[in-house]
């Protein structure tokens, strides 16, 4: 399917996964908005972007805030006329045991990773359902499905993101023509990591990236492009993406 020219928000698109899907997708003819809070690092990734030949806009933005969300669609719309692709790519995955009681860290993760995928949803359905077409990506993970000792809360995030898609896909997909697809990556290099608090945590996950090849943002923006560019009739609901040596 021809996907030049469609408008694209990816929100956490200052690092990692969002940053990679902004540069492959406006590779391939998408006028990208990068949603994220550091503006400094949208206006790099703009600069690289238009210098490549593709066309990007710096979105100041916080997905924990409706209004900040609604905003920035609204801005990508005055300029251009709809959008056609959401990325819910923002995370945090600061991990650490539940007795340790890193409550303020459970309630930001719950706060980005799952009200932020609300949040921007809700900013560029109402355009979505107008168009009468779109399609919405949410970055869950294989801790979605799979629990590990450490990602407990981040686990139940990433669960809550892919129910989250289920229904959507149920509700929006027949009745408004949207797409829906649920991306669980396995373990990527990412700035995640260095979100971790608890430094016996922070040690295994720097024990775990030396000793494996984890994937890398570039992986998931592929995977998120063979999506995108699929038929029309065709829904790819889910998509697992694991490292070879992880073996799940």
């Amino acid at each position: 399917m021809s996907i030049k020219n469609k408008i694209a928000l990816i929100t956490g698109a200052s690092s990692g996964i969002g940053a990679a899907t902004a540069r492959k997708l406006a590779a391939e003819g998408l006028i990208v908005g990068l949603a994220a809070r550091r503006t400094e690092r949208l206006e790099a990734l703009v600069a690289e972007i238009t210098a490549a030949g593709g066309r990007a806009v710096a979105l100041k933005t916080d997905v924990t805030d409706p209004a900040s969300c609604k905003t920035a669609a609204a801005a990508l719309i005055a300029q251009f006329g709809r959008i056609d692709v959401l990325v819910n790519n923002a995370g945090l995955m600061p991990l650490s045991d539940i007795d340790s009681l890193k409550v303020a860290e459970w309630q930001r993760m719950v706060d980005v990773n799952v009200s932020g995928v609300l949040n921007a949803t809700a900013a560029v359905l109402p355009q979505m359902i107008d168009q009468h077409s779109g399609h919405i990506f949410n970055l869950s993970s294989i801790a979605g499905r799979k629990v590990f000792t450490g990602l407990t809360v981040y686990c139940a995030t990433k669960a809550a993101v892919a129910a989250f898609s289920d229904g959507l896909r149920m509700e929006i997909g027949p009745k408004h023509n949207i797409r829906v697809t649920c991306v669980q990556p396995g373990a990527v290099k990412s700035e995640l990591y260095e979100q971790i608090s608890d430094a016996a945590y922070r040690q295994q996950m720097d024990n775990l990236a030396a000793s494996m090849t984890f994937l890398e943002g570039e992986d998931i923006a592929n995977t998120i492009l063979f999506a995108l560019q699929s038929p029309q009739r065709m829904d790819v609901a889910e998509l697992f993406v694991l490292p070879t040596e992880q073996g799940w």
